[in-house]
């Protein structure tokens, strides 16, 4: 399995990438993203851009990989939403509109979150965003999916690139055994995510939108 990975440096991205790097399944990685992780690793390729609202001079870097997992994002926290819609719908959006252009049957990922609005009618900014975005990669790729995970517990030396987040983690790390034993259907880890991903990209999924009861339901990975 070959794939395109967006939002390594998020936190979300750092667990799904160790995933892969990890999965014998997976024979190469190809790391989209504005600034190099300086990583090593000779699955991993990474290709450094500026701009994510056009990617049709990436068609022939694109060519001959079987899955994208789509993790970069942003917190809505302050931003008004054109602003938002741009990140989360148009770079997203650009990505996959490529991709389908040069493998209309590859498996798309996005991650979205619990509570997004596929109605893209509510009052929420950040869930009607996310549910467009859900809607028209749905509609564009015949394999593709949301995410919609809950509460994600960094494990692995995954971390936050926002302070307040590594703060909180920090103080809830201790308990998250005792969370995703209480609240199965809102917690999950970036380790299961990564899983979740990889088991999507082999063998499909029933339905287009996994809640997150369905990620914690994948097994371990074959490394585990």
């Amino acid at each position: 399995m070959k794939v395109i990975l967006f939002g390594a440096t998020g936190m979300v991205g750092q667990g799904v990438l160790r995933e892969c790097l990890l999965d014998p399944r997976v024979e190469a990685v190809l790391s989209v993203l504005r600034t190099p992780t300086g990583r090593r690793d000779a699955k991993l390729r990474e290709l450094v851009r500026k701009d994510f609202l056009d990617f049709t001079d990436l068609a022939d870097e694109f060519a001959g990989y079987d899955a994208c997992f789509y993790c970069l994002g942003v917190s809505s926290v302050g931003m008004n939403e054109p602003d938002y819609t741009r990140v989360t719908y148009d770079f997203a959006l650009a990505a996959a509109r490529t991709l389908a252009e040069v493998n209309p049957e590859l498996t798309f990922v996005y991650v979205s979150g619990q509570g997004t609005d596929g109605t893209e009618q509510g009052r929420t900014m950040w869930a009607r965003v996310k549910g467009r975005t859900e809607n028209a990669l749905i509609a564009l790729l015949p394999n593709a999916y949301a995410f919609r995970p809950g509460f994600i517990q960094p494990l692995h030396g995954v971390r936050s690139k926002t302070r307040l987040y590594r703060l909180l983690y920090a103080l809830i790390t201790p308990l998250g055994g005792l969370l995703r034993r209480l609240f199965p259907r809102s917690v999950t880890t970036t380790e299961q995510l990564g899983i979740a991903m990889l088991s999507v990209a082999e063998h499909g999924f029933p339905r287009h939108v996994l809640e997150n009861r369905d990620l914690t339901g994948f097994g371990p990975g074959p490394h585990s």
